[in-house]
């Protein structure tokens, strides 16, 4: 009989299982590709969620950039239609002086209403004022509507000496600058604007004959706010 022996446990070699690739390589090969369908998959769906999300992006802002295109408030339009100095051409004119003119205003909005404050207007010659008179009442201006403004100033109003009458004659063509000062607010359906302080400035000229020279006629007015 041999002699009983006793080997410790952690000394009996154990048997080594063969790696998975290389006893189940099939196996493997279906994980890796299983897997990087997942992957593809998954790529494409974040890939379409992307483009979706872009596009809707896209056609929020153009809706929203036409949207503010056809209601965005556009500036009234104020052209001089005439503008006379009456006596000018005239013996002892100055005695008989007298300012008038016209403009249209136009509201070129499709969708906008204006509507008006109080409106005046003032005469310069040479940076100093010769004339000032109210023009208008509170009104409302419709869309794509044109309106006339129009005033008189005698004698009464105007502050024109003789010495500067004398300039007038003298001078062939007299250079004014007519300003029509208001505020005014914009409506677009349910919304309206506050208020803005409106300054609309016309560069006039009159002939010999006091009436307005050819170039300035219909003459499109600079527009301010402040």
């Amino acid at each position: 009989m041999h002699p009983h022996v006793e080997i410790p446990i952690d000394e009996i070699p154990h048997q080594r299982q063969p790696p998975p690739t290389a006893k189940h390589p099939h196996v493997q090969r279906g994980r890796y590709y299983a897997h990087r369908v997942k992957e593809s998959l998954a790529s494409r769906v974040a890939k379409c969620l992307c483009t979706c999300f872009l596009g809707l992006l896209f056609l929020i802002g153009l809706l929203a950039f036409i949207l503010w295109l056809s209601l965005r408030p556009h500036r009234p339009r104020f052209h001089v239609r005439s503008f006379t100095l009456a006596g000018l051409g005239q013996e002892n004119g100055f005695l008989n002086a007298s300012i008038s003119f016209n403009v249209t205003v136009r509201n070129p909005n499709q969708n906008v209403d204006i509507y008006y404050d109080e409106m005046d207007g003032r005469v310069f010659y040479s940076e100093q004022q010769v004339g000032m008179t109210a023009l208008a009442s509170p009104s409302h201006q419709e869309p794509k509507n044109t309106t006339y403004v129009a005033a008189v100033l005698t004698r009464a109003s105007l502050s024109i000496t003789e010495e500067k009458w004398k300039e007038f004659v003298a001078a062939g063509t007299v250079l004014f600058r007519l300003e029509l000062a208001s505020r005014m607010r914009f409506k677009i359906y349910m919304w309206d604007s506050h208020w803005h302080r409106m300054h609309a400035s016309c560069d006039v000229g009159v002939g010999p004959d006091g009436q307005i020279a050819a170039k300035y006629r219909n003459k499109k007015c600079s527009i301010y706010f402040y």
